[in-house]
């Protein structure tokens, strides 16, 4: 992990993001302070974790899920996917209707 300044950033912003890419994150201090990291995601998987990671409207959601678990009121993995298949044939349903189809 590297560690450089904004000025030093600033000065060298092309060389610092390949390094992220070649090895590991750079933290950007200002002040002496972390204050960001540049971050080069493996995928596009990894990306998306990275920026839900830092979501305040999805940890908002994981925090009210998990809490919703703790007190008993959760899903079991069969159900959810018993569930997410009705749901999707509705869907499938739904559309047909609205286009006026009968398939």
């Amino acid at each position: 992990m590297t560690v450089a300044s904004l000025a030093e950033i600033k000065a060298k912003f092309s060389a610092y993001l390949l390094e992220a890419e070649t090895s590991g994150p750079v933290v950007i201090t200002r002040n002496g302070r972390a204050v960001a990291v540049i971050v080069a995601p493996a995928d596009d998987a990894d990306l998306e974790g990275i920026l839900l990671s830092r979501s305040p409207r999805f940890r908002s959601l994981l925090s009210k899920s998990r809490r919703s678990i703790a007190g008993g009121r959760g899903e079991t993995q069969q159900g959810f996917w018993r569930d997410s298949a009705r749901g999707a044939s509705l869907s499938g349903s739904r559309r047909s209707a609205r286009r006026g189809s009968t398939a």
